[in-house]
């Protein structure tokens, strides 16, 4: 005397996000009342119900319950066959268990997500992007990128050039825009382009859809292929503003050579014709060619040329400064500066920031004249440099490889100041060894003069 139990079907096919059932027939054959409860087991487990989940039944009769399946539409439920099985547990006797099992077919459907990062690049030649693919079918797939740009005034390389994708995964790609001539003069060009994504031919088909800026479900898009948009905008090597000012510095150069230096030239011979004069008449008088005057301000008397209290430029000095000769605090004590430079490092990763410091030592004032800054890698993102609490420069890395700044009057970083250099990495480069570095590197020099600090 047992209980049996029994699927309608041996095999059942169920496509993600659907439903399906089938029907578990259950017979009491023992000699009492029984209830029996329904645990689906197995890989359907998860997504399986039964429906009702509890009947009682007398001796020698049966009931037909429901086995119902709703896979969600997700990566995890992967297409294939997936064994499903149904406890059915006698509540009197628990010990009779039995358990009937069918085959679950889950069906396969393809769905990819196409993303580029950023949509514009401004640059004087080329721009570099990244193409993100992701997989949210429930088979893996093959996908080819090809760009592409009306005319053919862009060089668009895809690295790879094609994808393979697991179900639920993501893949990357680079992309290198690259314009055939620099622009020269006039204003920047924007240049339009596409990135088309296709499933490879011989896959399945599917939809394609890229990502929206809303939360909510997104329509499927059928179809092999889609494009996304994206723009680099060519930046003008010699933009207006300079050669306007090329154009006031050649006007300049032509006003000194015409009409200054002439006049510059004629009131220094005038001025050495009247001294020349003079001296001759100081000659005629009797006295020494070049000998200053008996009471001449700054001199002696008697003649020996020592200046007197009070007179001479020490003494002007101090007059035009209020007559006190005191330097501003924190200054430098003059005298007591030597030349000295520091070299910062800063190594960092892809799409990471770091911040590299040189630290002022207690009593010391550190007076800048130079700074260089090395990008012998062709990185690209941004470096700024900070003189204690003064932001001296923010400069792109793809706009140069050693930029230098140079000041006629020291910019002075008191004692225990440092000296930043915060560098964020977009895109590593590559350096002179040809292997594409793995992490932008900078490099700063600081030089100037390091005095001790006017208490």
């Amino acid at each position: 005397m047992t209980t049996i139990a029994e699927l309608g079907v041996p095999t059942v096919v169920v496509s993600p996000g659907g439903t399906a059932s089938m029907a578990l027939t259950v017979r009491n054959d023992t000699d009492i009342v029984e209830a029996y409860t329904f645990e689906p087991v197995g890989d359907c487990a998860a997504w399986t119900t039964v429906e009702p989940a509890r009947v009682s039944l007398y001796p020698g009769t049966s009931e037909t319950v429901t086995v119902r399946l709703a896979p969600p539409r997700s990566p995890e439920v992967r297409a294939g066959e997936v064994p499903l099985g149904v406890r059915v547990v006698p509540v009197e006797r628990p010990d009779a268990v039995t358990v009937p099992e069918t085959t679950v077919v889950i069906t396969a459907f393809q769905e990819l997500r196409a993303e580029l990062e950023p949509t514009t690049r401004r640059g004087w030649l080329s721009g570099r992007y990244r193409t993100t693919v992701r997989n949210l079918g429930n088979t893996a797939t093959a996908v080819t990128l090809t760009g592409r740009q009306p005319g053919s005034d862009l060089r668009l390389t895809s690295a790879p050039g094609a994808l393979h994708i697991a179900p639920g995964g993501s893949a990357a790609a680079r992309l290198r825009v690259r314009a055939r001539r620099p622009v020269w003069f006039g204003e920047p060009v924007t240049w339009p382009f596409e990135v088309e994504v296709a499933r490879d031919p011989d896959g399945p088909r599917g939809s394609l859809a890229a990502p929206r800026p809303d939360a909510g479900p997104e329509p499927e898009e059928t179809g092999e292929q889609h494009a996304l948009q994206g723009e680099f905008v060519q930046q003008v090597v010699f933009p207006r503003w300079l050669l306007l000012l090329l154009a006031a510095l050649l006007a300049l150069l032509v006003a000194w050579f015409l009409l200054v230096r002439p006049a510059v030239e004629s009131t220094a011979k005038e001025a050495a014709d009247d001294a020349a004069r003079e001296n001759v008449a100081a000659a005629g008088k009797g006295t020494p060619t070049g000998a200053p005057a008996p009471g001449t301000p700054g001199q002696d008397p008697r003649g020996t040329g020592t200046e007197q209290p009070g007179g001479g430029q020490g003494a002007q000095e101090t007059q035009r400064n209020g007559g006190s000769t005191t330097a501003p605090a924190g200054s430098g004590v003059p005298g007591t500066g030597r030349q000295s430079s520091a070299t910062v490092e800063v190594r960092t990763g892809d799409g990471a920031r770091e911040n590299g410091a040189y630290r002022v030592p207690e009593g010391k004032v550190f007076g800048i004249t130079d700074i260089v800054v090395a990008n012998f890698q062709g990185d690209e993102g941004l470096v700024t440099v900070t003189f204690g609490n003064r932001k001296i420069t923010t400069i792109a890395l793809e706009t140069f490889r050693n930029q230098d700044y140079h000041w006629v009057t020291p910019i002075e970083v008191p004692e225990k100041q440092a000296v930043t250099v915060s560098v964020t990495c977009d895109e590593p480069g590559t350096p002179a060894s040809g292997k594409p570095a793995s992490g932008c590197v900078e490099v700063l020099n600081v030089s100037g003069v390091l005095s001790d600090i006017q208490r």
